[in-house]
């Protein structure tokens, strides 16, 4: 197929699918076959313009639809996701390349945000204290801001979305959503059912492209604020550019998440699992376990750990049995494949080598093998930079003040876990470890929506995480009223100048 008879991804505004007029296009290719799916539009400064301005516009009546009208209309979109996750999934898989089945993990995280965006009511309450001086009472409100937009990155196409649009949807906002120009196509599928779920026109709307659409999402005096998950390079312009601007930000961005394995670990279960979170996906997630910290006896394990992800089945996500699939582009490949030559390069030891791989009937495809890395130092750019490929690395500790000790030099603060029987070490890595979201025997500490991403120090910029309670915060102005209503049967006293309340 060519590129021009390719199907062209639409922009969705004033609640119409409509295509773009712009002259600039990016191809969206199958990651395991090559094959062209569609072509992807760069908006024009228009077609940014025109979304914003519908946004704007459907927030005069939008701000105030009723909490139960809300409620339904998430009720029903998160009725219309279930009954339509196995097409998304299997859209998400032949646009991103990860299998079926964490494709359908992915739509269902993103499934969880829209079941507490159906409760929002229940999370926008506000306070109030009676008598806080003779009649007068205090008491808050939680408003909504007014045109808010996002920015997506390619590794959760669905899930990420909706940690954005439905909370702030359902707080009274509207919405312009730009999703990954890599993988736009299980978005729209969401965006569709959004829609047939009556989302209003005009309260949610799309616009693709690149640096120059994320810039005037950035720059548009219309826009109040901007939730971002990518990149750290893409996310310190983001938050800077918007903040400039007067916005609220939140961005979400790099990590180097680690894991510590305590000799008292349970050793099957354990490296289960760091397998599982620092392979899956192709080491795509920015949650991914990305070093391993072996402490004392526990780098004994290391090779019964090779022999467990050498064991991995690699192919098309939609292959059955897969375990991983490939990585996003071939330019994504070509940069884990440096970052693997500089390892060797820098004296790191090579336990399982995934470079020159080949899977059966998808030569063409952007396939690594599980790649794992020995005798880690922190100096070396395979531990400094974050990989976003199926590369673990692991060192080794005398002890656990070592492994917190390192961890904590790190910048990056997205997750860490620790492996242990040892309820007392434990605790102590909880208390002591410097990082916004800790596991307890869990690799991947991701919280359900009820609590909120917790990312810290250089991987999150912003106070507030992008769901639950924290979202309802950043997607809301607190307006604090204190009103007094006169007694008339009381005559009026004398003239108080000082300000205290009586």
């Amino acid at each position: 197929m060519s590129a021009e008879n390719a199907p062209s991804v639409p922009l969705l505004i004033d609640g119409k699918l409509v295509q773009s007029r712009t002259s600039q296009w990016r191809e969206i290719r199958n990651p395991a076959t090559q094959e062209l799916l569609a072509r992807v539009p760069l908006s024009t400064p228009e077609e940014l313009n025109a979304a914003v301005a519908s946004a704007a516009k459907a927030f005069k009546t939008w701000r105030n639809a009723p909490i139960g009208t809300r409620a339904r209309i998430f009720l029903k979109y998160q009725q219309l996701i279930r009954e339509n996750m196995k097409e998304i999934a299997a859209v998400l898989t032949s646009e991103q390349g990860k299998t079926l089945a964490d494709a359908e993990g992915d739509v269902f995280r993103g499934l969880e945000v829209v079941e507490q965006a159906a409760n929002i009511g229940t999370m926008q309450l506000g306070e109030l204290a009676r008598n806080v001086a003779t009649g007068v009472d205090t008491y808050t409100l939680l408003q909504p801001l007014g045109v808010c937009a996002g920015i997506t990155p390619f590794n959760f196409p669905a899930m990420i979305p909706l940690w954005m649009f439905p909370t702030a949807i359902s707080c009274g906002n509207t919405f312009v959503l730009k999703p990954s120009e890599q993988d736009p196509l299980s978005t729209m599928k969401l965006v569709e059912l959004a829609m047939q779920a009556g989302i209003p026109p005009g309260v949610l709307n799309v616009v693709h492209g690149t640096e120059e659409v994320v810039n005037g999402l950035c720059d548009h005096p219309d826009i109040k604020a901007i939730s971002f998950v990518g990149s750290t390079r893409v996310g310190n312009h983001v938050y800077h550019r918007a903040i400039k601007s007067g916005k609220r930000a939140q961005c979400m961005m790099g990590a180097k998440n680690h894991v510590v394995v305590m000799p008292d670990a349970p050793k099957e279960q354990t490296l289960n699992a760091l397998i599982g979170a620092g392979f899956g996906a192709a080491g795509q997630r920015c949650m991914a376990t990305s070093v391993v910290i072996f402490v004392g006896e526990s780098a004994n394990w290391i090779p019964d750990f090779a022999r467990k992800a050498q064991a991995l089945k690699v192919s098309a996500g939609h292959e059955p049995g897969a375990d991983l699939g490939p990585v996003i582009s071939r330019s994504a490949k070509q940069r884990i494949l440096g970052l693997i030559e500089e390892g060797l390069a820098q004296g790191a030891k090579l336990e399982l080598d995934g470079r020159n791989g080949k899977v059966a009937g998808y030569e063409a495809g952007n396939f690594i093998l599980p790649t794992l890395f020995s005798g880690v130092k922190p100096e070396m750019k395979i531990y400094e930079e974050e990989i976003f490929g199926p590369v673990l690395c692991t060192l080794s500790v005398p002890t656990l003040d070592d492994a917190i000790e390192l961890i904590n030099r790190n910048p990056h603060g997205n997750g860490t876990g620790i492996f242990t029987r040892s309820g007392g070490v434990a605790r102590k890595f909880q208390e002591e470890i410097d990082v916004g979201q800790v596991g307890i025997n869990v690799p991947i500490p991701v919280p359900v929506p009820l609590f909120s991403f917790t990312g810290s120090r250089a991987s999150k910029l912003g106070d507030l995480g992008p769901y639950g309670k924290q979202a309802v915060l950043f997607y809301t102005q607190t307006k604090t009223v204190t009103s007094r209503w006169f007694d008339e049967t009381v005559e009026s006293g004398a003239v108080n100048t000082t300000i205290s309340m009586r």
